[in-house]
């Protein structure tokens, strides 16, 4: 079928980022789990091309050959903005991956939150933050923060956004080449749920973890050769930080006070993972163009 298209084609940012701990506190009645986490967005992005169409169909022109258009987070979140706002517009939508997919990293939420902003001001729904964040929580529980656009403490089911200002930090990822799947990690059995609620004001990296590692490890052992590589670089460095895993993995990274050092590491990363030096930011860089684009 040929696009009816009655705008030009634009492109948005959609941000990845990292669990800088991820504790379970408890499970609610619905099978959604309580968390604690520090969300640390970076300036590694996915691009989401976004052209309006004059008829209602939303149609995703590139994207994820692995996931159907039908399942993929971009379309669903159009889809879900179109009925609740009641919009008569439609949308063609093109997905460049940069994210990892199944890497922990928030890139189809990302995605999804990015396509709600882009649209909403497009199709000029007028929704506010706030509107948007909670029809982005039926869609994953990551997609709040990136439609708040902030580094932010997250508890609940991820919706319970602070936002704040973290020191400045670059950060080395690792993707092992294998995607772990959230649901089977939230669904499995042994997952530790009953972690202690800790307070803001007393977060330590060293006294925080990542409920999901010892699991994501025992299933998926590429996962854990690369966090003991990575761990195995770090002891080498004056008082290093540990390798994390980040959300249900599967990629792992370390925090650096200075970029070079991470690309010192990088550069000795085996040839069978893939990897990427990223600085960490405190406000998502769609936000920043959402703000400038009437002067575009």
């Amino acid at each position: 079928m040929t696009p009816t298209h009655d705008a030009a084609l634009t492109w948005w940012p959609a941000p990845a980022k990292l669990n800088l701990f991820l504790h379970v506190t408890g499970r609610y009645p619905d099978g959604y789990h309580a968390l604690q986490t520090l969300f640390q967005l970076v300036d590694r992005c996915d691009r989401i091309g976004v052209a309006l169409r004059a008829d209602d169909r939303i149609e995703r022109c590139a994207g994820m050959a692995q996931v159907a258009p039908d399942d993929d987070l971009t379309v669903r979140a159009a889809r879900a903005l179109q009925r609740h706002a009641g919009v008569r517009r439609g949308a063609d939508l093109h997905v460049i991956k940069r994210i990892p997919a199944g890497g922990g990293l928030g890139g189809g939420s990302s995605d999804a939150a990015t396509v709600l902003l882009a649209l909403n001001l497009l199709w000029q729904t007028g929704l506010g933050l706030e509107q948007l964040a909670r029809l982005g929580l039926t869609l994953g529980a990551d997609v709040p923060v990136f439609i708040h656009g902030r580094s932010a403490w997250a508890e609940g089911r991820g919706e319970r956004l602070a936002a704040l200002e973290l020191p400045p930090r670059w950060y080395l990822v690792i993707h092992p080449g294998v995607a772990v799947s959230t649901a089977e990690i939230f669904q499995a059995s042994e997952l530790t749920r009953n972690s202690p609620v800790i307070a803001m004001r007393d977060f330590a990296p060293e006294r925080v973890g990542n409920v999901c590692e010892p699991l994501v490890r025992a299933r998926y052992p590429q996962v854990a050769e690369a966090l003991d590589w990575l761990d195995g670089q770090l002891a080498a460095l004056p008082a290093h930080a540990r390798a994390r895993m980040s959300g249900t993995g599967s990629c792992v990274f370390a925090p650096f006070e200075r970029p070079e050092q991470a690309e010192r590491i990088a550069a000795r990363v085996p040839d069978q993972w893939s990897c990427f030096v990223t600085a960490g930011i405190d406000r998502s860089p769609l936000h920043e163009l959402l703000q400038r684009w009437p002067l575009q």
